[in-house]
C-alpha cells in the first residue's frame, strides 16, 4: 500500500475516533477533559482540525490499525472489502392513481409534472398503454396504485317514441306528399312555378333551386297535394334522398330532348329504396327536337316500365314551361292517390318530418316541416335531434301565419331554441321538463356512441402499431447487435438528419376551411362533398367550422385565428443596445406559430395590436415554427408591454373575390 493512501486512511481514523468520543460525551456528562495525543504509527500524520483540543485515540482504534498494516504488508494482499448495509432513510414514494387508457395529458395531471412531449408520435392527447403509464410512474421514484373506477349507474332511457299505429277507425283521407325529381335544368321548377303561378326560379342564384321547398297546391277541382321541390343538382344527391323518406309519389322529370342523364338514374333509385311509386312527366315536348318514345325505351333499361309497355308508370307529355297537360299531371296524380288510400290520425301528439332548416334574422331559427301525424298549434312542445322548441308562430308557404297544421301540410315553426338538422324526426312531449329529459338523454348516449368509437379506432391503431413492432423485431430477430444497430440507423437516417426546424417546416400542407350556409340542407351538401376531396398528399383540407346562418363576426376572428393561440404565463425585459425590449414567455396551445404569419395580442377580448414577430425563441435558440404543447419566447414592438393572461395569436390574411358559380360538373 503507497504513503498516501496510508496516510489517508490514518486521518480517517482519527475522524471516526474523534466523532465518537464526541458521542460518548453527549451521554455521560463529561466536560472539561483532555487528552494527549499518542503516537501509533511511525508515519507522520496530517492533523484533523475539528477541534484545538487534542484528541488521543482509544486502544481498540490503535490495535485496529495495526493489524491493518500488518495485513497490509504480507504477501501484498488487500483485505476483502466488508460490506456493511446501508442505511436508508424510509422515503414515502408518492402514490399515483392510474387507470386504463391515459392520455400523457392526463398523465402528467395525476404526477402533478408538465408535459414535456417533444417527440413527432406523441401529442398530449395520445393514449398510453398500460406499460408505458407504469414504465413513466417507475422512473419518475413513484408507485402506481390502480384508481377506483366509479360504477356508473345505467341511466334510464329517457328518449321520446313515435306512438304505436293508430287505431284503423281514427284514419282521416289526407293529401298526397310528392315529390319532383330529375336532372338538372329539365324543368323541375318550372312545372311547379306553373302549379303554383310563383316564380322560384327567379330568386334562386343562377337559376338553380338550392335547397329543398315545400308547397301545398290546391287544383282547381279541390284537391289538395303538398309539393317537395328538390334541388336537381348533383351536389345535392343527399337532400334528394332525403326527400323521399317523407314522400308518397315521386314525380320524375325528363326532358323529351336530353332523354335519361345521370341524374335521372340517380332520381330512380331513390324512389326504389324508399319504395315510392313513379309518375313520369316527359317535359319540354313542344321542342322540335324531343322524342318521347326513346325516353320510355331508354327508362326500360333501370326497370321503370311505362303502362303503353305493359307496366304500371303513368306517363305524361307535358311543356312545363308552356303550361301544357298541367291538369293530365295532377289528375295522374291524384288518381295515384286515391289506389293509396292515404289516411293519417290528426289526434294526439304530433309527429312530423324536418324539410329544411336555417337562421333568420329577425325570427331566429326557424325550419320547415310535413306533419305525418296530430295536429300541430301554438304553445305546442316539440323534439327533433338535440333542439327542442315551443311553438310561437307558423306560416304556410305564402308566409301569412297559421293557427294549425294537419297532416301532411308542410309549414314554418318557429321558437327552436336551436338549428336541428334537415330529416330530423319532430315529436311532441308533455312539457318543457319533458323535453329537456330528452335532450339530455340524447346528448348522453351521442357521447357514449363516440366514446365506443374513438375506442375501437384507438384499439384498432394499437393492434396495428404492436404488428409493426413484432413484425420489424422479427426482421432483426436473426441479426447480431451491430447489424440490427446498422439496420436501424439506415431506416432512421433521414429523421436523425433532420434538425428540428428543419422537420417543422417540413410538415403537411392543411388548409382549413369554414363552411357556412342559408339552410342545413345546403351545408350538409357542401360537406360531402368536401369529404369526397382526395388530394392530401397535396394539401389536406380540415372543417373547422360549419353552420346555417349568414357570415357572422364570429366567423371572421374564427377565420382569422385558426392557426392557433398562444397565452402568456410569464413576463420579463432583456436589454438590446441601451433600450429595453419586453418579452413574453408563452405556451402554444393551439395550432402552430410560424413567425412569417401575422400575430395579433388580444386583452379582454379586445385587440391591441396588430403585426409581425420581432423574435421567437424556443429556449436560447431562434426558430421559424412552435408547435402545439411547446414553451417560446416572443418580443413584439417595443413599446407593447405583455400581461400574464394575454392571448396571442397567429393568423393568415388573404384576399379573396367572392364569386358564386353553379354547374352540372361540380
Amino acid at each position: 500500500m503507497n504513503r498516501g493512501m496510508m496516510l489517508k486512511l490514518e486521518n480517517l481514523v482519527h475522524l471516526h475516533c474523534a466523532c465518537r468520543q464526541l458521542h460518548s460525551l453527549s451521554y455521560r456528562k463529561i466536560h472539561r477533559t483532555q487528552w494527549k495525543p499518542l503516537r501509533s504509527s511511525t508515519y507522520p500524520m496530517r492533523p484533523v482540525q475539528l477541534h484545538p483540543q487534542l484528541w488521543q485515540i482509544d486502544t481498540f482504534t490503535s490495535v485496529a490499525l495495526s493489524q491493518y498494516r500488518l495485513l497490509a504488508t504480507k504477501e501484498g494482499k488487500r483485505p476483502g472489502k466488508q460490506k456493511l448495509p446501508p442505511i436508508k432513510p424510509k422515503i414515502e414514494r408518492q402514490e399515483v392513481k392510474i387507470q386504463q387508457r391515459m392520455t400523457v395529458q392526463d398523465l402528467a395531471r395525476a404526477m402533478d409534472k408538465d408535459i414535456g412531449v417533444d417527440l413527432d408520435s406523441l401529442e398530449p392527447d395520445s393514449v398510453l398503454e398500460e406499460v408505458w403509464i407504469k414504465e413513466v410512474v417507475k422512473k419518475s421514484g413513484m408507485k402506481c396504485k390502480w384508481a377506483k373506477l366509479k360504477q356508473e349507474k345505467v341511466r334510464e332511457n329517457k328518449d321520446a317514441m313515435r306512438r304505436p299505429p293508430a287505431d284503423p277507425a281514427l284514419l282521416t283521407p289526407r293529401p298526397p306528399v310528392v315529390t319532383i325529381l330529375g336532372h338538372v335544368d329539365h324543368g323541375k321548377t318550372t312545372l311547379l312555378d306553373s302549379l303554383r303561378k310563383t316564380q322560384v326560379a327567379a330568386m334562386e342564384a343562377g337559376g338553380i333551386t338550392q335547397h329543398i321547398g315545400a308547397f301545398l297546391v290546391h287544383l282547381p277541382s279541390g284537391e289538395k297535394i303538398t309539393f317537395l321541390d328538390t334541388p336537381g343538382h348533383a351536389a345535392f344527391s343527399a337532400m334528394r334522398a332525403r326527400g323521399t323518406q317523407v314522400t308518397d309519389i315521386v314525380i320524375l322529370v325528363v326532358a323529351a330532348e336530353d332523354g335519361v342523364m345521370k341524374q335521372t338514374i340517380e332520381s330512380i333509385q331513390h324512389a326504389k329504396n324508399a319504395k315510392v311509386p313513379i309518375i313520369l312527366a316527359i317535359n319540354k315536348c313542344d321542342k322540335p327536337e324531343a322524342d318521347p318514345e326513346r325516353v320510355k325505351k331508354e327508362l326500360l333499361a333501370h326497370d321503370v316500365v311505362c303502362e303503353e309497355y305493359g307496366g304500371d308508370v303513368q306517363a305524361v307529355h307535358m311543356s312545363a314551361l308552356k303550361g301544357e297537360n298541367l291538369m293530365a299531371l295532377a289528375e295522374a296524380t291524384v288518381a295515384l292517390a286515391e289506389v293509396l288510400e292515404l289516411k293519417a290520425d290528426s289526434t294526439g301528439l304530433v309527429e312530423g318530418t324536418i324539410i329544411e332548416s336555417r337562421t333568420d334574422q329577425g325570427r331566429g331559427p326557424v325550419t320547415t316541416a310535413i306533419i305525418q301525424r296530430g295536429t300541430l298549434r301554438k304553445g305546442c312542445i316539440l323534439v327533433a335531434g338535440k333542439s327542442w322548441a315551443k311553438v310561437r308562430l307558423m306560416f304556410d308557404e305564402n308566409g301569412k301565419t297559421v293557427d294549425e297544421a294537419t297532416p301532411s301540410m308542410p309549414v314554418e315553426i318557429v321558437g327552436w331554441k336551436e338549428v336541428p338538422s334537415a330529416g330530423a324526426e319532430i315529436l311532441e312531449v308533455e312539457s318543457e321538463q319533458r323535453a329537456h329529459e330528452v335532450v339530455d338523454w340524447r346528448n348522453y348516449a351521442e357521447q357514449q356512441e363516440k366514446i365506443k368509437q374513438d375506442m375501437e379506432v384507438i384499439e384498432t391503431k394499437q393492434k396495428e402499431h404492436k404488428d409493426a413492432y413484432k413484425k420489424e423485431r422479427e426482421r432483426l430477430s436473426n441479426l447480431t447487435w451491430r447489424q440490427r444497430k446498422a439496420a436501424l440507423y439506415k431506416t432512421n437516417k433521414h429523421l436523425i438528419a433532420m434538425s428540428s426546424k428543419e422537420r417543422a417546416e417540413s410538415d403537411r400542407k392543411v388548409l382549413p376551411v369554414i363552411v357556412k350556409g342559408d339552410v342545413d340542407g345546403s351545408t350538409e351538401a357542401i360537406l360531402n362533398i368536401l369529404d369526397s376531396y382526395n388530394a392530401d398528399d397535396e394539401c389536406e383540407l380540415d372543417v373547422i367550422h360549419f353552420g346555417v346562418g349568414d357570415v357572422s363576426e364570429n366567423d371572421i376572428n374564427l377565420a382569422e385565428t385558426f392557426k392557433g393561440e398562444a397565452s402568456v404565463l410569464a413576463t420579463f425585459c432583456v436589454t438590446v443596445g441601451k433600450s429595453k425590449v419586453p418579452v413574453a414567455g408563452c405556451r402554444v396551445q393551439k395550432g402552430q406559430f410560424d413567425r412569417k404569419l401575422k400575430f395579433k395580442l388580444i386583452r379582454n377580448r379586445d385587440v391591441i395590436w396588430k403585426g409581425f414577430l420581432t423574435s421567437l425563441k424556443h429556449h436560447k435558440d431562434d426558430v421559424q415554427v412552435i408547435k402545439t404543447g411547446m414553451d417560446c419566447g416572443l418580443s413584439l414592438d417595443k413599446n407593447i408591454e405583455f400581461n400574464i393572461g394575454d392571448e396571442i395569436i397567429c393568423y393568415e390574411e388573404k384576399k379573396v373575390e367572392r364569386t358564386i358559380s353553379w354547374d352540372s360538373g361540380f
